[in-house]
This record gives structure tokens, sequence and C-alpha cells, in this order.
């Protein structure tokens, strides 16, 4: 604890203030965003990021906790999609005065819910395409273009975005991926940040590696 507090997930300033961070859970009103504990973007508010988001494509926008969100991020929903296999995408259902019936969504390029796994990383003004699943603990490079999944522990950048590197070895990414340690409750999490900090890599995992065996006994 900072001050004597203990953070709260239900907190929508989380800096004394300063209201151009906040975390995303307690201010969203759309019911198909999901946002997990803790997770924060630097603005003052979050659902004018989500973009092309209509009701009637069904589609969900899932994040999940601790993910940190920096300025001019934008998540493009499914709705930002016209039909492709006629040989007009022009829209003219969704305009005055235009006698077109809307397409089955079977006729539009629908690509799914789009998914962020927990303590992910987005970098500023990177524009997330419907439908993308983001891993756990994956970095998104500023200005980059997601169109297509990017796998746990993964740094990638780029327009379209590609994988520069993974964070860590194949070990330690199966060890952070088992521990799952944004489940953990706050005063697990204030207690690990210690070893969440810690550049000594083997260190971390020998700590994982007895943490894991004791939970599993």
């Amino acid at each position: 604890m900072t001050n004597s507090k203990t953070p709260n997930p239900n907190t929508i300033h989380p800096i004394a203030g300063y209201d151009k961070e906040i975390y995303v859970k307690p201010t969203i009103k759309n019911p198909n965003i999901i946002v997990g504990d803790f997770t924060y973007i630097a603005d003052s508010e979050f659902e004018s990021h989500v973009t092309h988001h209509y009701t009637w494509n069904g589609d969900k926008l899932i994040i999940g906790k601790f993910c940190q969100i920096a300025a001019g991020v934008e998540f493009v929903m499914n709705g930002a999609n016209h039909q492709m296999n006629a040989v007009s995408t022009f829209p003219f259902y969704t305009l005055e005065g235009w006698d077109m019936e809307p397409p089955l969504l079977s006729d539009l390029p629908l690509k799914g819910d789009t998914v962020i796994g927990n303590d992910v990383w987005i970098g500023q003004n990177a524009v997330v395409l419907p439908g993308v699943n983001i891993g756990d603990g994956a970095i998104i490079g500023a200005n980059s273009i997601v169109g297509s999944d990017v796998p746990p522990y993964t740094v990638v950048a780029g327009n379209p975005a590609k994988i520069i590197r993974k964070r860590f070895d194949d070990e330690l990414i199966s060890l952070m991926l088992d521990f799952k340690w944004w489940d953990k409750s706050i005063k697990e999490i204030n207690l690990l940040i210690p070893l969440l900090t810690c550049k000594d890599l083997e260190k971390v995992k020998a700590a994982l590696k007895s943490m894991l065996k004791n939970d599993s006994l």
C-alpha cells in the first residue's frame, strides 16, 4: 500500500489530482465491452477509442486485467467492414434514402470478438483491427496496425504489425502463463511486486517454479 491506501479497481482516477489516466472498468457502459480490473488508459475516457461498434453485429471487445493502454489507441470493431462479395462495397443500407435492405451477417466479413489478454502494453496511437487476439504479456509498439493475432509475451510493431521478438525464452513464458499473477489477490500481488519487477530472469524462473510446485501440493 502507498500512503495507507489499498488499490481499488473501481476507482476511476488512480492518480490523485490527475484526470488523464483512468481505470477503464468502472467507466464502461456498453455491455459488449468487457474490461478487467486495473486496466488503464492514458485518457480521461475510454469508449470513444472503440469505433464502429454497432449492436447488430454482436461483437465484443474483451480486455484482461492490468493492461496499459496509451493515448490515441483505437480498437476498430467489425462495423468498419463492408460487404466484399458483391461488385460494390458501398454501404447503401446505412445511409438515408437508398433502397437497400441490410445484408445478411453471413455476407459481411465479420472477424468475431476482439480479445486482449492480461498485462498487455499497447503503445501510443496503435490500432487494433477486428477479431484480433493479443496474448497475455504482449507489447504492441507505438503507431502499429495490428491485424493478426499476437502470441503471449511477444513484442510486435509496424504496419502491419510484425513480430520483433519474444520477450522471454519459452520456459519463462510457460511459467508466467501458468502462474497468472494477475489473478492473485491485491495482497498477494503487492508481495509479488519485487519479483514482477526483477530483471534477473533466472531468479524469476526459480521463484516461479518453487511457487507453482507449492501450489500443486
